[in-house]
């Protein structure tokens, strides 16, 4: 795996999600780094491309509530556990569910394993609601996928937030998870 500086030099074989967060970063002026790889099915790999990118990929979870009236994207830590009672009262949603692969296409134009931040540009009806955990925050940086699992992306996280989540018409709410047994 390697490091570069922004948007692939050519766009021949990748998806056109991911070629539109790339146009969607540039138009806002963000600066981003990436790296290529196989999808990460395991922790190991996960750690490799965490240390090429210099950063802690972040855990990006779709949720949903029982009815499925109300979606969420939560970001946290890659190293934290998400247990579901411990967010739910946070944000008064009982029975809190992963979304169905379906619902993450709709709203995100996302497939599992390529859940990110970046999917908000697709949300254009705003139906997800942005959950990020206070330790994203503190972070000067954080690493994301493009909309795809073949590709991560590091950026600063007070570009995500004072110029990509405008951008979008998205807010956040933050919340606190220990994530301990």
């Amino acid at each position: 795996m390697e490091l570069y500086k922004g948007r692939p030099e050519n766009p021949d074989g990748r998806l056109p999600r991911e070629v539109r967060t790339y146009d969607y970063l540039d138009g806002l002026g963000i600066d981003y780094e990436r790296t290529d790889h196989e999808p990460a099915n395991n922790m190991e790999a996960c750690n490799k491309i965490d240390a090429v990118l210099g950063v802690l990929i972040c855990k990006n979870l779709f949720l949903c509530n029982r009815q499925k009236t109300n979606f969420y994207l939560l970001m946290m830590p890659g190293d934290k556990k998400f247990k579901t009672k411990e967010l739910s009262s946070q944000i008064n949603s009982a029975r809190l569910s992963f979304a169905e692969p379906e619902d993450m296409l709709k709203y995100l134009d996302i497939e599992p394993g390529a859940v990110s931040i970046m999917g908000l540009m697709n949300d254009k009806n705003h139906a997800v609601q942005l959950l990020i955990d206070e330790d994203v925050l503190k972070d000067e940086y954080l690493g994301c996928h493009p909309c795809v699992c073949t590709s991560s992306l590091k950026m600063k996280t007070k570009d995500v937030i004072e110029k990509f989540l405008p951008a979008t018409g998205h807010n956040f709410t933050t919340v606190h998870l220990v994530g301990e047994d």
